[in-house]
């Protein structure tokens, strides 16, 4: 018999009240295409919703991964910085669900892979910080996520690591990005992995985890149902997740 597709927990997005017509109070949802790109690598997701109480390897215990998908910014708190009038989507709570669950996933070797927001909170778990506004310095823009338009651009990755077993050391030549914010300073312990054209870092891994975690700025999600090196880096991610299940 084959076994069951093991868990994957996925935090949610906080949807405040009004934003779904004929919701009387506020609720909690997710982008599809995280769900389909997770159930072609042979898992099963599960939304988070909310912040849990409870401890957060408790939260863990029944699941075999961890995602940390896309969304508004980290409070600047959280790395030490003033507010820049760019920052938008700010939800505190969060922000305390995945760094808690990242902490946890990260001490006991938990397989996770972090997206775009997921990829900074990483960053500052480790003590980090972020750009703000990254056309402040750059001069150039990775999207706009305050009206959803992407931007298109092929990422280089270093060989040997997670990310290039996963997608190959020829890296990708078409990644979705919609994000203003990127490092600034590296986390303590990781290693950057993946860059776009302009320099920024695309790509972090920790140097010594006790399992498999990966963090992409980009949006693999986006086109992995057309394109199959996007795809491959969730396929990475789900044999991880099967074998740790496996392994009990």
């Amino acid at each position: 018999m084959t076994p069951p597709a093991p868990l994957v927990g996925i935090p949610s997005y906080h949807l405040a009240h009004g934003r779904v017509s004929g919701w009387v109070t506020g609720g909690f949802a997710l982008p599809e295409r995280y769900v389909s790109a997770l159930r072609r690598a042979g898992v099963r997701p599960v939304i988070l919703p909310g912040h849990d109480p409870s401890p957060p390897e408790e939260v863990l215990a029944p699941l075999a991964g961890l995602v940390l998908a896309g969304g508004g910014d980290i409070e600047p708190d959280r790395y030490r910085a003033e507010t820049h009038p760019s920052v938008y989507g700010v939800d505190a709570e969060r922000d305390s669900t995945e760094f808690e669950l990242a902490a946890a996933a990260l001490a006991l070797g938990v397989p996770t892979l972090g997206i775009c927001r997921g990829f900074q909170v990483l960053n500052v778990l480790c003590g980090g910080t972020i750009e703000q506004h990254l056309p402040e310095r750059l001069g150039t823009t990775h999207g706009d996520p305050g009206t959803g338009r992407s931007a298109s651009h092929p990422v280089r990755v270093a060989p040997g690591s997670r990310l290039a077993a996963a997608v190959g050391d020829a890296g990708l030549d078409r990644c979705t990005s919609h994000h203003h914010q990127g490092v600034a300073t590296l986390g303590e312990g990781l290693v950057p992995v993946a860059w776009s054209p302009d320099g920024l870092v695309e790509g972090l891994e920790p140097a010594e985890p006790r399992g498999w975690f990966v963090a992409v700025q980009w949006h693999p999600e986006a086109t992995a149902a057309d394109d199959p090196g996007q795809q491959a880096l969730f396929d990475a991610f789900g044999a991880q997740v099967r074998a740790r299940a496996a392994a009990g």
